[in-house]
C-alpha cells in the first residue's frame, strides 16, 4: 500500500532522515518507535506531504506522492493525525470534525461519516456543540482521531496518540486503533509507549538518529535485548 524508499529529508542544511525505507501493507498496523528527536515525526510529515524529501520516493497505491501538496495526499486516501492533537480550540467539536471532511471525494458523505465517528466515540455525540478547547485531553484526542477518520482514509499516519493521557484512556485509544485495522484501515503508528505499541502492531521499525536500525515482526522485536534495554527498562 505504502512504500517509502531511500528517503533523505532536511530542515534547511540539517539532515533529519538518512536513506529511510519503510513499507505498510493493507490492513496492517506498522509501528515506528525510537527516542525523541530520532526523526519519527519527520518521516510522517514527509509521507503526508508536509515536508518534501531531498531524495528518494514515496509510493501509495501505485502512485508516486512525494512532492505532491498535502491536500492532494489526503484526496488519495492518507490521513495524518498529528502529535499534540492540533485542534481548532475555539471551534466546536462538530466543526473540528467537519474540517476533516473537506476533501472533495468525501464532503457529500460527511453526515454519514460523522455518524460513524460518533458511534466509535460515543462521548462526542453529546459534545458536538461544545468548544473543543474546553474538552479533557482524552476527549480532545478522540476529536483528533475522529477528524482524521472524516476523510475516509485507507491509511492513517498517527503520531503519539497516547501523549499526556491517563492509562485508562490510553487503553481505549489503542483499542480503537486495533478496531480500525479490523475495518481495513492500515495504520502507521508513532508512539512512545513501546510495549503497548508492539503488542498491537504487526510489524515495527526502530529509528535512531534518522536511520532505521531494526525492523521486523513486533513480537520478535519485543524479545530483542536492545529493545528491552532501551525502551522497556528491562
Amino acid at each position: 500500500m505504502l512504500e517509502a524508499k531511500n528517503i533523505d529529508t532536511f530542515y534547511g542544511k540539517a539532515q533529519a532522515l538518512f536513506d529511510i525505507s519503510v513499507h505498510v501493507k493493507p490492513s496492517e498496523i506498522v509501528a515506528l518507535v525510537g527516542s525523541n528527536g530520532a526523526g519519527k515525526t519527520t518521516l510522517l510529515k514527509t509521507i503526508s506531504g508536509l515536508l518534501r524529501p531531498a531524495s528518494g520516493s514515496v509510493m501509495f497505491l501505485g502512485k508516486r506522492i512525494d512532492g505532491r501538496p498535502s491536500y492532494a495526499v489526503v484526496e488519495l486516501g492518507i490521513s495524518h493525525i498529528p502529535e499534540g492533537r492540533r485542534l481548532f480550540p475555539d471551534m466546536s467539536v462538530r466543526e473540528n470534525l467537519e474540517m476533516g471532511a473537506y476533501a472533495k471525494r468525501v464532503w457529500k458523505q460527511k453526515q454519514e461519516t460523522l455518524h460513524k465517528v460518533c458511534q466509535l466515540f460515543p462521548v462526542l455525540e453529546a459534545r458536538q456543540g461544545q468548544i473543543a478547547g474546553t474538552l479533557s485531553g482524552g476527549e480532545q484526542q478522540m476529536v483528533a482521531l475522529g477528524r482524521g477518520l472524516m476523510s475516509r482514509p485507507k491509511l492513517c499516519l498517527i503520531d503519539e496518540p497516547s501523549s499526556g493521557l491517563a492509562p485508562v484512556m490510553v487503553d481505549e485509544i489503542f483499542h480503537v486503533i486495533e478496531g480500525l485495522r479490523d475495518q481495513g484501515i492500515a495504520i502507521f503508528l508513532v508512539e512512545q509507549n513501546v510495549r503497548h505499541t508492539l503488542e498491537i502492531a504487526d510489524r515495527a521499525y526502530v529509528l535512531e538518529n534518522g536511520q532505521v536500525t531494526l525492523e521486523g515482526e513486533s513480537k520478535q522485536l519485543l524479545e530483542e535485548e536492545a529493545i528491552r534495554k532501551a525502551y522497556l527498562g528491562l
